[in-house]
């Protein structure tokens, strides 16, 4: 399987942005998908997570503010982002686990994800 993010760029605080991540390949389910974000100079952190069954898990500090969501019949998982916060700007990444659903935790284990997008990049500008 091969993702591809797309949708990143540059915002005002209290904006709003849409990420795709388009899934080529395997794409039968159980499976696990998440979005993750890294800031400058900082680790890498969970997002957003989505399975096949549609259960969904967010990190506390996007909770009320994104929405993950996906298409099955385009294979492509969404992170609708709204009042975006100059502490979101962070590379974003989606990633898959196939061949399970995401279970507890899924944004604490991002080595359980075994495959990767390139990044798209979010700015945002108070």
């Amino acid at each position: 399987v091969q993702l591809a993010e797309s949708g990143g760029g540059s915002v005002q605080a209290g904006g709003s942005l849409r990420l795709s991540c388009a899934a080529s390949g395997y794409t039968f389910s159980p499976y696990c998908m998440g979005w993750f974000r890294q800031p400058p100079g900082k680790e890498r952190e969970g997002v957003a997570s989505i399975d096949s069954d549609g259960t969904t898990s967010y990190a506390d500090s996007v909770k009320g503010r994104f929405t993950v969501s996906l298409d099955t019949d385009k294979n492509t998982m969404y992170l609708q982002m709204n009042s975006l916060k100059p502490e979101d700007t962070a590379m974003y990444y989606c990633a898959t686990a196939r061949g399970v659903q995401c279970g507890d935790s899924p944004l604490r284990q991002p080595g359980a994800f075994g495959t990767w997008g390139q990044g798209t990049q979010v700015t945002v500008s108070s």
